[in-house]
């Protein structure tokens, strides 16, 4: 009997333990929790050097903040023919619904290139392979090794080195304001959620 007591015991502690590791069961991930963090306490971004498919050098905080709407934010980069082109497509489809809505003057998309060979050149042809509007979406490369490892780290996208000079590697929508604060990360495949999530964000701003 003292057995089962101490057995029960046991199992009542490691769900314990699990509840608050997990937010009341809510999120059962690091990537899901670090998530939900995010939505209950927005983090700052570190920042890093930037050049445009212009050519336009400057660094992420300058961009968001002269910017001053919130940035969708996804990383890629230009010889990527699987996830990046799937971004793509969906991304395609925000821009124009931001336009639609009437949001573009208060949200653009930034998409960001962690290879270092992805010259200004490479991200302006890639730039309007994606139809990209340029009053909504634009394309950047982070120019500075170690300042790119922390903004990837930052995002919680993981790179990894593949054959014939491709990556591996994760990705999501993200929503950063423009003070430089991580709010809301979004999974692809999911630009309507993304899209409600910003119409919501700026109802609760105007009340």
């Amino acid at each position: 009997m003292k057995m089962l007591i101490a057995v029960l015991l046991a199992c009542l502690m490691g769900i314990g333990a699990l509840y608050a590791q997990t937010d009341g069961f809510s999120v059962l991930t690091t990537e899901a929790a670090r998530r939900a963090d995010v939505r209950r306490h927005p983090r700052p971004v570190p920042n890093a050097a930037l050049v445009f498919a212009d050519g336009n050098h400057t660094d992420l905080a300058q961009a968001l903040r002269d910017d001053g709407r919130v940035t969708v934010i996804n990383f890629m980069y230009t010889r990527c023919f699987s996830i990046c082109l799937a971004m793509g497509s969906e991304l395609q489809q925000l821009q124009d619904e931001l336009q639609t809505l009437g949001l573009d003057k208060r949200v653009r998309i930034l998409s960001l290139s962690f290879d270092p060979a992805d010259t200004p050149d490479y991200l302006a042809r890639y730039q309007a392979s994606q139809r990209a509007n340029l009053q909504i979406w634009s394309f950047a490369t982070l120019t500075d090794a170690a300042q790119r490892q922390a903004v990837l780290k930052a995002f919680g996208i993981i790179v990894v080195p593949a054959a014939m000079g491709q990556f591996e590697h994760n990705a999501a929508y993200h929503v950063v304001t423009s003070e430089g604060k991580l709010v809301q990360i979004v999974d692809i495949g999911t630009t309507d959620a993304l899209l409600t999530w910003i119409e919501r964000y700026f109802k609760k701003r105007s009340q």
